[in-house]
């Protein structure tokens, strides 16, 4: 049975929990893929010809805005300059597609949970000009971490190929896509269940 989230968020004891698990979670999933995310690291820094770590300012808990790792998967270009990444996007390298469909890519993520800027299941970090924008009760995403993993993470798992499909996927990313994952993020708040953050995780680990 789902135990109702209050309006303003989680409770004092489930943020408490939530938080425990993912550090506790966080510091052994890094004492156990340290060295893939090296490995990782240097075969994107040979790939990209740069830097194998990307990083990027995202709007976390409160509005605050921190810096998200991950592996570098794609390399830069001129012509595009887009935040919203389709299938087929030219800046993709083939070793990135890799990392990206094995979420090797993600893996650097688990330092930002440990530091607590991060939780395992949430909704995922937006680059600043959507989760900043947020008013009334949708503010309540803002209440907790945002996640590496989540219930509208999961539904738009293929959100590249969706993407690839329409005329103008920018417009479709903010007109469709987004306030769709507003809706599946704000009743995951409020009916949040540990069995669930833990259901989130496998559906994420065996695809």
């Amino acid at each position: 049975m789902a135990i109702a989230v209050e309006s303003h968020g989680l409770s004092g004891a489930q943020a408490m929990q939530k938080r425990a698990f993912d550090f506790v979670l966080a510091a052994v999933g890094l004492l156990l893929s340290w060295w893939l995310i090296l490995l990782a690291w240097l075969a994107a820094s040979v790939d990209t010809r740069g830097n194998g770590f990307f990083t990027q300012p995202r709007v976390g808990k409160g509005g605050k805005v921190f810096t998200v790792v991950k592996i570098k998967t794609m390399r830069p270009s001129r012509e595009l300059t887009t935040t919203v990444t389709q299938s087929g996007d030219p800046r993709i390298t083939p070793l990135g597609r890799f990392f990206r469909k094995t979420k090797i890519d993600e893996l650097p993520q688990l330092w930002n949970v440990l530091l607590g800027d991060m939780s395992f299941v949430g909704p995922r970090p937006d680059v600043p000009g959507f989760a900043d924008t947020l008013e009334g009760d949708e503010r309540l995403l803002l209440s907790i971490r945002p996640g590496i993993t989540g219930p509208a993470t999961l539904k738009y798992r293929n959100e590249e190929e969706i993407l690839a499909a329409q005329d103008d996927p920018e417009a479709y990313n903010r007109d469709v896509i987004w306030p769709d994952k507003v809706r599946i993020n704000l009743d995951y708040i409020r009916h949040w269940r540990m069995a669930d953050d833990l259901k989130y995780i496998w559906q994420t680990v065996v695809g």
